[in-house]
């Protein structure tokens, strides 16, 4: 036997320290953790026990992680595992609670190892039912991150055996169900739903909504036998599923069979080897730890939270309450009085493309309830409002094909309706639905339970965001209130209500670009684009708001914007006509600038391949100019420490030799990144390098918002980092995966799948739409992670105009790509071809032949270094000047 680890029992140990226990890692055991640090207090030391080898993730997710295994569904910031007054223990299985000596023990390897507790919090959770039919053991489920990436693997490796398109079958037509179903699907499988209700998601939808899912389901290629129950799985003499036997004795063919047919509360803990209540515990009729609405349990300093806890009769397995009851239990630990206000069984379906939601007494079984329903089947479409029977009340609602009015009405459940019930109903047509002012005590987000009066009070500087401050942009409001960090359904309602106070307070919610334009930089580009202007005193004279911008100056805020702009919709060269001096200094120079006035010079190296020949040029001109060389992370090489005037002379030698510019100074695409792929690597399946090259060659000079990089990994290892790139590229043995909207920085974000297993043409398409997406929709300086985030509907935004074209635009956004590709010219090879443009390139327009002496450098580690401030001072011997003989000529290098 044996005590707990030794930064539990040093931090436990301390008088001054009260310990609590948390059995389980779920999303309930996570957010009380963070409610508990949240607080401030430094009297407590939790240890979390949690039988998954995973430090707490979001199950709301998993299907994304079944779609791509390398996706990460880590809740909130992993640090808080690292706190001192927080231990969280992985892989620990509890096999035992002892209340009347406060001690939690658990089993590894037959070693027991207990932990005394103060306060024991019991997040179990709930486990997959399973189904008592024979062949059983050989079904799987859909509930942990294990489970999916077991499917994961068995889909791919059925693939391969069997030599075609796998057979899946899912039994259980709820909301897990479907969502496992469209997962498999997505993995090239095909998939058969099997519910023995009488429509899909029955226990969520009546009638006629249940009927207008199917034909939007069925319309994603996923086939549903409704009404049946399945009484057998089959398989062959090597234990292979073939099919599922019904209760008819139909058989659904099927070569893998998951089950979703519901959950059961992990309460074993509570129950003795007879599985009856002991230790004090109560449970509900069908399990569940029965608590208290302070989240209680019958046994003194015992407490439970999520789908374990049974609070009149029911455990659901919703992220809401689960959230509610971990706060209230860290608020009464704190001396708090907060109470549960009972279960918020508001649904929506995250399968991209079907829009699904019911909130409420969806069925209507409040006395003298009425419903008001419009129904469209053709179109798959079912909205119904419940409200009393003076159609004043919201009791709830049910959405299918088109649930746009669930945000707004979600929070109004229970309240006075601001309009006629009808009016709410957007699909019928009816026009606009009346503006709805949400209370103060409206719950905006059910999934933290943040009122709206939370919001306002944010944004109106009177909250608890740090130095009470007024917040005014989505991202901040989302950090301060962590509403819409969850499932995300409330987005849309959050950035309406900040844009509304903010208004209130004479705050203006502006999208004007700058002083001088009124209009937001993609109505600035669609209007230039439309009118077909080419200039940037035109765009003025046309756009401007006031006497200043039309005189023709403009600001450091328009004026690159609108060259970029313009060099995004024609390709001219961009210091001509004007448009050098709307550039900012490095786009002037057609270079970085560095801290000491010097420039560096980047060739482009495509997809990272590089001849020896060009090596040895890049290494000549480095050797003859006095050069620092770096390997960028892009795989490039970079030379820092050129002169203005030397520009010229040393493009001039990289482009006689093959090369052209990597455009490192501009706001377009930077780098492809390559692994080398199936060439030389044994573990590649297509050739990333070739396909890395392709696209570089493609998408070099195209300007835009804010820079771009993308990345091509021939394999699933991934040692191009593609997934960190705006655009990413990871080979299959089928194709292509692409992910979008991803970036490094000062807040990553990892690219999300866009499509998969997709030919080379296929691929091209693809990126060339979400560029050009891009190019015309974001805001200036905007990457593309967080103009993804800020698109309404996100990522499923991106793939119904990218994949299914959902505006029309497809043909016209690769048709203003291969305008690019067919007018794009190396601004450094024009450069050089052209006298009057090689005049820019000057360190004194006076004195056209003197070099700037002040520029110096000091050598170290075999190169040279920008000089100090002491050390220029110091004019020792050490320094090194940087003054190389200007050549009487550019045609000196011929």
């Amino acid at each position: 036997m044996t005590q707990p680890s030794e930064q539990s029992t040093t931090a436990s140990s301390a008088t001054n320290f009260r310990k609590i226990v948390v059995v389980g890692g779920g999303p309930a055991a996570h957010r009380f953790v963070e409610a508990m640090h949240a607080r401030g207090r430094n009297d407590w030391h939790i240890t979390v026990l949690t039988e998954e080898v995973h430090v707490p993730y979001d199950r709301v997710a998993l299907s994304q992680a079944l779609k791509d295994v390398s996706t990460d569904l880590t809740l909130g910031d992993a640090a808080l595992w690292d706190h001192p007054a927080v231990t969280l223990v992985t892989g620990a299985e509890v096999a035992s609670i002892n209340p009347e000596q406060g001690t939690v023990q658990t089993m590894d390897c037959g070693e027991l190892t207990i932990y005394p507790y103060d306060e024991l919090v019991l997040a179990t959770g709930s486990d997959a039912t399973r189904l008592s039919i024979p062949g059983s053991e050989y079904t799987h489920v859909y509930r942990t991150l294990d489970d999916v990436w077991t499917l994961n693997q068995q889909v791919a490796a059925l693939s391969e055996k069997l030599g075609r398109t796998v057979q899946t079958a899912v039994i259980g037509g709820g909301l897990l169900g479907l969502e496992a179903a469209a997962g498999l699907i997505k993995l090239g499988a095909d998939s058969v739903v099997i519910n023995g209700g009488r429509w899909l998601m029955n226990a969520q939808l009546d009638e006629g909504a249940g009927q207008a899912l199917g034909r939007l389901v069925a319309a994603k290629g996923m086939n549903a036998a409704i009404g049946q129950y399945p009484k057998a799985i089959q398989t062959d003499d090597a234990g292979q599923v073939t099919g599922v036997l019904m209760a008819d004795d139909s058989v659904v063919a099927a070569d893998l069979v998951v089950v979703s047919v519901g959950v059961r509360p992990r309460d074993e803990l509570a129950r003795d080897s007879d599985g009856v209540a002991h230790h004090g515990f109560e449970l509900g009729p069908r399990g569940g730890i029965v608590i208290t609405d302070s989240c209680a349990t019958g046994v003194p300093g015992v407490w439970a939270i999520g789908e374990v806890a049974n609070y009149e009769g029911m455990c659901l397995g919703l992220v809401a309450p689960a959230n509610t009851m971990a706060e209230i239990v860290a608020d009464r630990l704190h001396g708090g009085g907060a109470t549960f206000p009972g279960f918020d069984t508001a649904t929506k379906l995250k399968l991209s493309g079907v829009d699904v939601a019911s909130f409420g007494d969806a069925f209507a079984t409040t006395e003298n309830s009425l419903e008001v329903v419009y129904a469209d089947p053709a179109r798959g479409v079912y909205q119904k409002i419940v409200t009393s029977a003076d159609a004043k009340t919201l009791l709830g609602g049910i959405f299918v094909g088109d649930a746009s009015p669930y945000t707004s009405l979600r929070p109004l459940l229970g309240r006075e309706l601001p309009g006629e019930p009808g009016a709410f109903l957007s699909a019928a047509g009816g026009g606009d639905a009346p503006v709805v002012e949400l209370p103060d005590d409206a719950i905006l987000c059910s999934c933290n339970n943040v009122s709206a009066g939370s919001v306002r009070d944010a944004v109106n500087g009177c909250g608890t965001c740090e130095g009470n401050s007024p917040v005014q942009d989505l991202p901040g409001l989302k950090a301060c209130t962590r509403a819409g960090t969850q499932c995300g359904s409330c987005v849309p309602l959050l950035k309406k209500l900040m844009e509304g106070e903010l208004k209130k307070s004479g705050i203006t919610v502006s999208k004007a670009l700058c002083e001088h334009f009124e209009m937001s930089r993609p109505e600035l580009f669609e209007a230039v684009r439309a009118l077909e202007l080419t200039s940037f005193p035109d765009i003025l004279a046309r756009f401007g708001v006031d006497e200043t911008a039309k005189n023709g100056r403009g600001c450091d805020i328009c004026k690159p914007t609108i060259a970029n702009i313009l060099a995004s919709q024609n390709s001219a060269y961009v210091l001509d006509e004007g448009r050098g001096t709307l550039q900012d200094t490095n786009d002037r120079a057609l270079a970085n600038m560095q801290k000491d006035g010097t420039y560096s010079v980047v060739p482009r190296i495509p997809g990272g391949e590089i001849t020896p020949d060009k090596l040895a040029v890049i290494a000549k001109v480095a050797q003859d100019f006095n050069l620092y060389t770096k390997i960028t992370g892009g795989q490039r090489i970079d030379l820092f420490g050129a002169r203005l005037e030397q520009l010229p002379e040393i493009w001039k030698i990289l482009v006689d030799a093959g090369m052209e510019s990597g455009q490192a100074y501009g706001k377009s695409l930077r780098t492809v990144k390559s692994c080398v792929g199936s060439s030389w690597c044994r573990y590649g399946v297509q050739d990333s390098v070739a396909m890395a090259i392709k696209l570089e060659l493609r998408y070099r000079g195209l300007r835009s918002p804010h820079k771009f990089k993308l990345g091509v990994s021939g394999c699933a290892r991934e040692c191009a980092e593609a997934r960190g790139k705006d655009v990413g590229v990871i080979a299959t043995a089928d194709g292509w995966n692409v992910y979008v909207g991803g970036n490094g920085g000062a807040t990553p974000a990892h690219a999300q799948l866009l499509a998969k297993d997709l030919d080379d043409d296929t691929l091209i398409s693809y990126i060339d739409r979400y560029l050009m997406y891009y190019i015309r929709t974001a805001e200036r300086l905007q990457r593309t992670a967080r103009w993804q985030e800020e698109l309404d509907g996100e990522l499923a935004h991106v793939v119904d105009v990218v994949v299914n074209d959902s505006l029309g635009i497809a043909a016209d956004l690769e048709a203003a790509m291969n305008t690019h590709v067919g007018n794009y010219e190396d601004e450094w090879a024009a450069t050089l071809a052209d006298p009057e443009r090689l005049r820019r390139f000057r360190s004194f327009v006076n004195a056209p032949e003197v070099a700037d002496d002040s520029i110096m450098f000091v050598p170290e580690r075999g190169q040279i270094r920008p000089a100090t401030a002491s050390e220029k001072a110091e004019a020792g011997p050490v320094l090194i000047a940087t003054h190389i003989p200007v050549r009487s000529s550019i045609a000196e290098h011929n």
